[in-house]
């Protein structure tokens, strides 16, 4: 028998990918501004056990939806620290945990709430949550959406639960009215899994602006920062040993690593590398915060060397959003938010001799401008990136589903 694991959001697992040469990113659309109409209701139909990237993003879509005339509701299949945590709590959330995974029964209470509460459209976001959501929306006669975080068949070193998953996600939106892509690599790998390219659409995720006052190069010491939740495929064991190798070299550099661990196991595992490397002095552990905007005031440089299973990801746009250059992955939509050697570096994954050498140019070097990074990062964020774009541009697919 499967474990249970198997259906959950496939972005809380991990495995290796192969490297990849760097390419320049493609070009991003350009913000649309729908106009406003009557005001519609929206499902979301989440998760709720984490409140990590794909998290951030439905609790923004509900703070900025109205303005485009859609009213967002939850719907948590496993509530947890979501319903704790964001900041659209005057949104209504309703609780349907699912009892096992084809829980049926979870679908038919979805479809009565969405029957019950007047609900013109189902918006999906996880693998789990799309199983019950496609149900509920086809037996309440209402359209389904489905948001793609993360490539689903490549997002975990447990083949089985990679294949079960990304099965489970082809069969559940079959017949979705609309698949929404968070980047053109993402857009480009459901259309080859046979969906039409009218039926997937991109639209790049968004962050708040960031009131920060301009930044300056540091005169001596760096502070690198990473956020996120803490699991294999966000490559922190890469960041760890580069930050001993740039140590040994004498670049003056600490690591102010932000966000929780998946597991205690994993938790242990990369402590027990610190400690083997001897760099315990150079790293602070702050934990999960909710003002990632504090955290982001305390440091120099962002990194994220993910190994693999991003799509737009969040901590790279809230790091533009502040001004800070980024040293990243050249991994699935990574690309599409930093411009190689523009708003940071590139680097291929799993590399710790270029992620170390990316970070010493930035420290050390003089042919990369500090302040200019910093303001095309944070120019590209409001021309781009920015929440009420993200918004703005779902809106024009809700409209165009519902015939207005």
């Amino acid at each position: 028998m499967l474990d249970s694991t198997l259906f959950d959001n496939a972005s809380l697992t991990s495995s290796l990918l192969d490297e990849v040469p760097i390419v320049m990113p493609a070009a991003p659309v350009t913000p649309r501004t729908p106009s406003p109409v009557a005001t519609q209701r929206v499902l979301h139909v989440i998760n709720g056990e984490h409140y990590s990237g794909a998290e951030r993003v439905q609790d923004l879509l509900a703070l900025q939806l109205p303005q485009f005339g859609f009213e967002v509701g939850f719907a948590c299949v496993k509530p947890d620290r979501f319903s704790e945590v964001r900041q659209a709590q005057h949104v209504h959330l309703f609780e349907m945990p699912m009892r096992g995974r084809f829980d049926l029964g979870c679908a038919r209470r979805l479809a009565e709430l969405i029957r019950a509460e007047d609900y013109a459209l189902v918006h999906a976001h996880t693998p789990r949550s799309v199983l019950v959501g496609s149900l509920a929306a086809k037996w309440a006669g209402v359209p389904l959406v489905y948001h793609v975080h993360s490539p689903t068949g490549n997002d975990s070193t447990r083949r089985l639960q990679n294949w079960v998953n990304a099965k489970l996600e082809h069969w559940s939106i079959r017949h979705a009215a609309q698949l929404i892509a968070v980047s053109p690599s993402l857009k480009q790998l459901m259309e080859q899994q046979g969906f039409s390219p009218e039926r997937v659409t991109y639209v790049p995720n968004g962050v708040p602006a960031i009131d920060l006052p301009p930044r300056q190069r540091p005169e001596q010491s760096w502070t690198l920062g990473i956020a996120a939740l803490f699991r294999p495929r966000k490559g922190i064991e890469v960041l760890i040993e580069s930050l001993a190798a740039l140590r040994s070299r004498g670049v003056d550099v600490t690591l102010r690593a932000v966000g929780p661990f998946e597991t205690p196991e994993y938790e242990r595992e990369v402590k027990t590398l610190v400690k083997k490397l001897g760099v315990g002095d150079a790293i602070i552990w702050t934990g999960f915060t909710q003002d990632i905007a504090a955290e982001l005031r305390q440091m120099d440089l962002f990194v994220l060397p993910s190994l693999f299973g991003e799509g737009l990801p969040m901590v790279v746009l809230e790091a533009m959003a502040a001004g800070l250059p980024v040293v990243a992955s050249h991994v699935e939509g990574v690309p599409e938010a930093i411009r190689h050697r523009e708003d940071g570096l590139l680097v291929e994954p799993a590399s710790v001799s270029q992620l170390a050498m990316a970070i010493e140019e930035l420290v050390v070097g003089d042919e990369l401008d500090y302040e200019t990074l910093s303001n095309n990062a944070r120019e590209r964020h409001g021309e781009f990136f920015s929440d009420r774009s993200m918004a703005a541009n779902l809106a024009e697919v809700y409209q165009k589903i519902l015939g207005y």
